[in-house]
């Protein structure tokens, strides 16, 4: 069940469109931010605020890649995958990211600290390899760096 305080955000970000099914995005931004993650239940509701089916509403929450339909750790991490990354140093920066982790692709450290997923373009190729953790974005990342980027996020 949505709270009464996500109601409200989610019904303000319906005033800004014409549609209701035009906050959709919006409507699980809110969701997420609140929670972490965006549960069957709460899709479910959100659907119904947006005058949208369920299904309709996850078509949406599943082909955008920062809509996260599973739990998340408390950290987000996602490691640019486009050409130019791979070209940079993609390769080496996934495996020692992976290893320090102990974790692959989709998956959260045992401490719920980080999860890592892959991102198609982080729009920074000139800076390449990049990565994003939460909100911050880091260029030029080699292995190296990872050690002083982590333990930013405790």
């Amino acid at each position: 069940m949505l709270t009464a305080e996500e109601i409200q955000e989610i019904e303000h970000e319906i005033s800004l469109v014409p549609y209701k099914k035009a906050a959709c995005i919006e409507a699980l931004k809110v969701v997420q931010n609140h929670r972490g993650w965006v549960s069957d239940e709460n899709l479910k509701d959100t659907a119904t605020m947006l005058e949208m089916t369920p299904h309709e509403l996850d078509s949406v929450a599943t082909f955008y890649n920062l809509i996260f339909r599973k739990p998340v750790g408390q950290h987000v991490i996602l490691l640019c995958d486009s050409i130019s990354c791979w070209v940079m140093g993609y390769e080496n920066l996934r495996k020692d990211l992976m290893q320090k982790l102990e974790i692959k692709y989709g998956e959260t450290t045992p401490d719920n600290r980080f999860t890592l997923l892959p991102n198609v373009c982080l729009g920074t190729c000139d800076h390449a390899p990049a990565l994003m953790v939460d909100g911050d974005l880091y260029q030029d990342v080699t292995p190296e760096k990872l050690d002083e980027i982590l333990s930013k996020y405790k």
